[in-house]
């Protein structure tokens, strides 16, 4: 150690300002500089071009994985003008690819979190080594290139426009990240869920890196989350025992609606997905609770009710019913609360009796109108004996 004194003042703080921060600190803002935080770059340009097909806006989005390394991001919605606009919702494109918050607009039901930090194209532009947007709107294609999210030069007019639209070019900075290539099939698995969570959602994945050809993707679904369980059960190969039961319904009392389907399998293995306003909540919370304590009330229920639990037996809590069982909860609400930074519980607490109220009344009828299957059912969870 040094005799000297060590001091600390105001002159040993340094203020990071705007997209000198990303820059500086990457993972902060993406996660990591690793692969995770190449496909975080990709969703918070995603995230836009998404809710514009969400909301009626656009048609259709497609992602491109180009030989060069860049990515390209493009929408057929109205195009977003570089400035600020009186007929527009929110602030202009070049706002959106340099201010912070400035991506962060409202999320309530009606958006789609597709980024599971912010949903920023301004971190995106600032990671990227090149960003060049394109603009197609009223007849003029607009163009404007960045470097390391500076811009290099004022949007220019390029000519007529075929179409609208809104198209977004990026190249992962090479000295921030360790590797820049994206995973298509990474990639491709996410954009599935997405287009099972929002019905009618149409989004296309391209590959043009591979040596043997492009390699094309399109996930659109009409079924909602009742495809989204049949996929589950698909990719695990295993028997079915029944059709799959599937609901939507409003909760004022949540302030948001839910989406849930389900039905059980031959395997052992459970298979329960739970998402909030379309992102997924690995570590579960109160939807998938109240999913779980809503189908093991509808079962106990029924099985007292014929007589196939007596009183004094313990009731089909939610630890017995969960053997074979493939579900989707999806909720969508207003004002969405996550357990931790990185959003992978939800923490509304109201949730959990609304979904557990409807799973329980949507899975008891079926479980009236079908009593063959009900039993059966019912009797995976009872001794071998318990039905006489």
């Amino acid at each position: 150690m040094s005799d000297e004194a060590i001091t600390y003042d105001a002159s040993h703080i340094q203020v990071l300002t705007g997209l000198e921060a990303v820059r500086k600190r990457p993972g902060m803002y993406i996660g990591s500089t690793g692969e995770r935080g190449l496909h975080q770059m990709v969703f918070e340009v995603a995230d836009r071009a998404v809710n514009e097909v969400v909301t009626g806006r656009a048609g259709s989005v497609g992602v491109t994985l180009m030989a060069d390394g860049g990515v390209r991001v493009a929408d057929d919605g109205p195009g977003i003008p570089f400035g600020a606009a009186e007929d527009t919702d929110g602030p202009g494109l070049e706002a959106l690819l340099t201010e912070l918050s400035a991506g962060a607009g409202p999320r309530d039901r009606h958006s789609v979190i597709v980024a599971p930090f912010v949903g920023e194209p301004a971190v995106t532009n600032a990671l990227s080594s090149s960003l060049t947007a394109e603009v197609r709107r009223e007849g003029v294609r607009w163009i404007q290139e960045y470097a390391c999210g500076v811009a290099i030069a004022p949007p220019t007019a390029a000519g007529p426009a075929t179409g609208s639209g809104t198209t977004i070019t990026f190249r992962p900075d090479a000295t921030l990240f360790g590797a820049t290539e994206c995973s298509f099939a990474v990639l491709a698995e996410y954009f599935r869920e997405l287009a099972f969570l929002n019905r009618g959602l149409d989004i296309t994945l391209t590959d043009e890196r591979p040596p043997g050809g492009t390699q094309t993707a399109r996930f659109r679904f009409l079924g909602g989350v009742r495809d989204f369980v049949v996929s589950l059960r698909a990719r695990a190969e295993t028997a079915v025992y029944m059709d799959v039961i599937g609901f939507e319904q409003e909760d004022p009392r949540m302030a948001g609606t839910m989406e849930v389907a389900l039905r059980w399998c031959g395997s052992r293995e459970e298979r329960v997905r739970s998402f909030a306003n379309c992102m997924a909540t690995p570590h579960g919370g109160t939807h998938e609770a109240g999913l779980r304590e809503g189908v093991a009330a509808a079962l106990d229920a029924y099985a007292r009710a014929r007589g196939l639990l007596t009183a004094a037996e313990a009731g089909l809590g939610a630890d017995r019913i969960g053997e074979g069982l493939t579900a989707v909860v999806s909720v969508r609400l207003d004002r969405p609360e996550f357990v931790g930074a990185t959003r992978g519980k939800l923490g509304n607490a109201p949730v959990r009796a609304s979904v557990a109220e409807a799973v329980r009344e949507h899975l008891g009828a079926w479980l009236e109108e079908h009593p063959e299957q009900a039993k059966a059912l019912i009797a995976r969870f009872l001794p071998a004996d318990a039905l006489g």
